[in-house]
């Protein structure tokens, strides 16, 4: 399977696990010019940027230690103009999670990186 394939694949079990879970997406592979986000949802009053990281072992350290502080950045990017050009103010709550998967298991980081937001 390739990357993009087995991404995809892994993206829709997030989704899946996610909306067991009580939370309901609305958009997936949001992309724009300053990037993409794989998942956006609603969650508890929230408008949620979900960024999905798997590894196959933790052989080369777990999936969210993939995150870099320049892909959060982008991924903060992106959701400004999302929340933007979707017409939700700047008071709305917004929270960035993290799903990682890590072979058959799956953790759910709510406010994984929320301090990157502002001032972008």
């Amino acid at each position: 399977m390739n990357n993009r394939k087995s991404g995809t694949v892994r993206e829709e079990l997030a989704a899946m696990w996610l909306t067991k879970h009580g939370v309901k997406i609305i958009e997936k592979n949001f992309r724009c010019r300053s990037g993409e986000i794989d998942l956006i949802a609603m969650d508890k009053g929230y408008l949620v940027f979900v960024e999905v990281k798997f590894r196959r072992s933790d052989k080369s350290g777990y999936p969210i230690d993939s995150l870099t502080f320049n892909k959060r950045k982008i991924i903060c990017k992106v959701a400004e103009f999302y929340r933007i050009s979707k017409g939700f103010s700047d008071d709305f709550p917004v929270r960035y999670d993290v799903v990682g998967i890590l072979g058959d298991e799956i953790t759910w980081y709510q406010n994984a990186f929320d301090h990157v937001r502002r001032g972008l």
